[in-house]
């Protein structure tokens, strides 16, 4: 029925006004059946329509389900920039805004301290105002967080508190992953092998390539042998065309510790470099830091190192960066930002002067060059 609804939403029978009202839910509604190109194209469209209908009032809701795609594909400074955008909106109509994606980017950065922070303060505002849903998606994000920076008893049992209802509509699907996660690591399989039940009947309903590279990656981590060494390959060619450099990352990474745990330290240290290099790129510290630990246990000395060079950029400056790679004005970029082309031109001198370019085309070549095509 969800898959209908979208197909719905995707077409061009849908009025603006509703549209307006309800590609927000249709995008979320999109990512918790694992169809990552719905979820990319209805926040984009309705982005894109609220704009030119000038309706302020959508976007909070909008450019917070809309990070989420970011995120999905490591591109954590962008994610950041839209939540600045959701403040900036949200004061600008006098409107409150949850921090969901907020919370999520903090699990993915992997800095403990202020991960923690960060989730127990917002657990206790949904708390206090009845919202479950975003109760459970903090006790998610601990539990991405503490799978980050390899504490799995942490990580499961945060898992475990997220599904207290394991049907719950939204979150339910990424806490499992997580759980079952926690639990390959934590000598608890008996406790995943239920929720790998629940996940498969998501994933493969779903029909899509995200759901069945997760699918394939969550059995791997169940599973000995060819069998898992089969589905973890499954699992990164599904993975390796798509957008989804984040769960292409972390299959690298699992893989790399399967084979080290096989004593295949050549093989290990491959996946594991790649799978250091995403992380490192997208300024995910902890699954980073996870990954060189285990690099280093294959015999090879990987030392800590700075996150790359676009990295150093604030949220808001690689988002204009991005603009401008899309072949944005200075007034578009304003227009989008909610800031004035002043703003505009005071970061882009900031930018050129960072990453030591000269024109908006050496920009646009820089930011391609880094990340592919801007979309």
């Amino acid at each position: 029925m969800l898959k209908q609804a979208l197909d719905a939403f995707r077409g061009q029978s849908v009025a603006i006004e509703e549209r307006l009202r309800w590609s927000w839910l249709a995008g979320r509604a999109a990512a918790f059946i694992w169809d990552y190109e719905s979820w990319d194209t209805l926040t984009a469209r309705q982005i894109e329509v609220a704009h030119d209908a000038g309706t302020l009032t959508v976007l909070p809701l909008t450019l917070s389900t809309r990070a989420g795609v970011h995120m999905f594909a490591g591109e954590l400074s962008v994610a950041a920039s839209l939540i600045e955008q959701v403040e900036a909106v949200a004061d600008a109509t006098d409107t409150r805004t949850a921090r969901y994606a907020a919370v999520m980017i903090a699990a993915l950065h992997g800095r403990e301290h202020e991960g923690r922070e960060l989730i127990d303060a917002n657990s206790k505002d949904f708390a206090s105002r009845g919202e479950g849903m975003g109760v459970t998606l903090t006790q998610w994000a601990a539990a991405l967080l503490y799978n980050g920076i390899a504490r799995y008893d942490d990580a499961f049992i945060a898992a475990d508190a997220a599904l207290e209802n394991p049907r719950e509509l939204w979150f339910s699907p990424w806490a499992t992953v997580e759980l079952i996660e926690a639990a390959s690591r934590s000598g608890r399989t008996a406790a995943a092998a239920p929720a790998l039940e629940r996940l498969v009947e998501g994933t493969s309903a779903s029909g899509t390539v995200w759901g069945a590279a997760i699918e394939d990656r969550s059995r791997a981590l169940l599973s000995h042998g060819p069998v898992a060494e089969s589905l973890y390959r499954d699992a990164i060619d599904r993975l390796q065309p798509t957008a989804l450099r984040f769960d292409l990352a972390r299959t690298h990474l699992v893989y790399g510790e399967w084979l080290r745990r096989e004593r295949r330290n050549v093989d290990a240290r491959e996946q594991l470099r790649v799978a250091r290099g995403f992380f490192t790129e997208f300024g995910m510290e902890g699954f980073a830091e996870r990954a060189r630990i285990e690099l280093r246990a294959t015999g090879e000395h990987a030392r800590k190192r700075a996150a790359e060079t676009s990295n150093d950029l604030m949220p808001q400056e690689a988002e204009i960066s991005r603009l401008v790679a899309q072949g944005k004005t200075n007034v578009e970029i304003a227009a989008q930002l909610f800031i004035s082309p002043s703003t505009v031109e005071y970061h882009l001198r900031k930018v050129f002067r960072k990453l030591d370019v000269k024109s908006r085309t050496q920009l646009a070549r820089h930011v391609l060059e880094s990340h592919g095509p801007a979309s």
